[in-house]
């Protein structure tokens, strides 16, 4: 049995002209590149989703230092997610278009240059602005990172590329709150963003020099449906505007309705010019590819879990069990190593069950994992209160974030790689802001010791609810993966 998740690569006779060289199929027995493309795109990849979880173990640093309200917390991570999640397809677009090099270039210089900005922030709207910036750096770089993969790796090479792929997506999430936390603790809180200024900028340098993908195509931008991505992220905001306002204002308050009812408006115009643009920001047939689809409606809800589990429990872990933020950081620890585990067990198992059955293997463990977070809500212990609730949330989501990331892929043709990454990352993306300000808005208010308590175990029990959810839509919509083995030998 290989040790990859075994999927059909997609065929050559898709592929882009300058992605293979014709004596070259991508095939199992392709010549092998070098891993250097790879490794500049996944250093860039780990700074956008450190980012995403980084500034949780810090917000109470910065809370002192800025003098954060409850809504501020929320946006600090909210703002960023957003704007990424919503510039996503546009960055895809942009990739596919334009010039993956180039896309992925000025990703990266816009996101170092946002993260410079906020290392220097002094007020919390000055901050909370330099985050929305890093994700639209992040927006540009990530689709960009991984069609620049999945055009100069085939066969073998592709498949681990792609699994090495999914399993720092899950993996930089939980390494974030370690790594805040100790940068935090050694450094303060600026330190969080200062560091991705050398990285950025060594990054840049090596693509110049490594990275020789994609050629212009100067009549393209005329193509970009630029509309429709500001429809998209106005009406995103504009949701989550409406959903942390049902927390500070209340359900009848002028303010909730207003931002609901801009999302509302804002997202059926981007419906509406999606359905009448000669280019849409995703091509229809795009949605007709059921497995990318419903593989990016699980990776959304996944992720809107672990980040919003992450968020509460670095909350909970500083608060009520009385943590640093250099320790609250190691306590998550044993949920990263959960992560890795799992996710190296499922791709290798992953070509005899297929993606379905492990996501929702997945989705039963990180069920009961958040229930067991709700039961012991109030305990002061981390070892019994809080680690056996991570474990298995951990446990959980590692096979997903693979079989999610090889179910997305599997029937995306390779002119379309860019916009297919960009559609499951506005899933991981978008999932995580609305989960941060959705378990937020259950949870009330997290600025006092009884309300984090009281909010926490509701959070989680409405979480579970999600759970369930996200396994009956996986049961219907998600297709059973392609099994290299004989498809008779279904498991019941």
């Amino acid at each position: 049995m290989s040790a990859h998740p075994t999927v059909d690569p997609a065929p050559p006779q898709h592929g882009d002209a300058h992605s293979h060289t014709p004596q070259s199929p991508p095939s199992e027995d392709g010549p092998r590149r070098p891993w250097t493309v790879f490794a500049i795109a996944i250093a860039a990849q780990i700074m956008v989703i450190l980012d995403v979880s980084v500034v949780n173990v810090a917000l109470p640093s910065i809370s002192d230092a800025l003098h954060l309200s409850s809504a501020d917390y929320q946006w600090m991570i909210s703002a960023y997610v957003l704007v990424s999640g919503g510039l996503l397809l546009l960055g895809g677009r942009i990739a596919d278009l334009l010039n993956r090099r180039r896309a992925f270039l000025a990703g990266v210089a816009l996101f170092t240059a946002a993260s410079l900005v906020s290392g220097i922030a002094q007020t919390p709207l000055m901050l909370i602005l330099a985050r929305a910036a890093q994700g639209a750096g992040a927006a540009l770089l990530t689709p960009a990172a991984l069609s620049i993969v999945m055009t100069s790796y085939t066969g073998r090479q592709r498949q681990t590329a792609l699994a090495v792929w999914g399993t720092v997506g899950s993996l930089g999430i939980a390494a974030g709150v370690l790594f805040g936390g100790a940068l935090t603790s050694a450094f303060g809180w600026r330190a969080v963003f200062f560091v991705n200024v050398p990285i950025g900028i060594a990054v840049v340098a090596t693509t110049l020099r490594a990275v020789t993908t994609g050629e212009s195509n100067p009549g393209a931008l005329r193509r970009l449906d630029v509309p429709g991505a500001l429809t998209l992220v106005g009406g995103l905001l504009a949701l989550v505007f409406g959903i942390e306002s049902i927390r500070s204002a209340g359900w009848t308050a002028p303010p909730t309705w207003i931002a609901l009812a801009a999302a509302a408006a804002l997202l059926t115009t981007f419906a509406r010019l999606e359905r009448r643009s000669r280019d849409p920001l995703v091509p229809p047939s795009t949605w007709r590819i059921r497995s990318l689809i419903s593989a990016s409606v699980v990776m959304a809800g996944v992720t809107g879990v672990v980040v919003g589990a992450i968020f509460l429990c670095s909350l909970y872990l500083q608060t009520i069990v009385g943590s640093s933020p250099v320790a609250a950081g190691l306590q998550f620890l044993p949920l990263a190593a959960a992560i890795t585990l799992s996710a190296t067990v499922a791709s290798k198992v992953i070509g005899r069950v297929g993606a379905r059955a492990l996501i929702m293997e997945g989705l039963v463990v990180m069920a009961a994992g958040v229930l067991l977070l709700a039961v012991n809500a109030g305990g002061g212990s981390y070892a019994l209160h809080v680690l056996p609730g991570l474990l298995l949330v951990g446990a959980g989501v590692g096979p997903m974030f693979v079989a999610i990331s090889v179910a997305a892929m599997s029937d995306v043709p390779n002119e379309k790689s860019g916009l297919a990454s960009g559609l499951m990352m506005t899933g991981h993306e978008i999932g995580a802001a609305l989960g941060v300000a959705g378990l937020t808005a259950v949870a009330g208010d997290l600025t006092t010791r009884t309300g984090l308590i009281d909010g926490y175990g509701a959070a989680f029990i409405v979480t579970a609810v999600v759970l369930v959810a996200l396994f009956l839509f996986t049961l219907i919509a998600v297709p059973a993966g392609k099994l290299p083995v004989d498809n008779h030998s279904h498991h019941h």
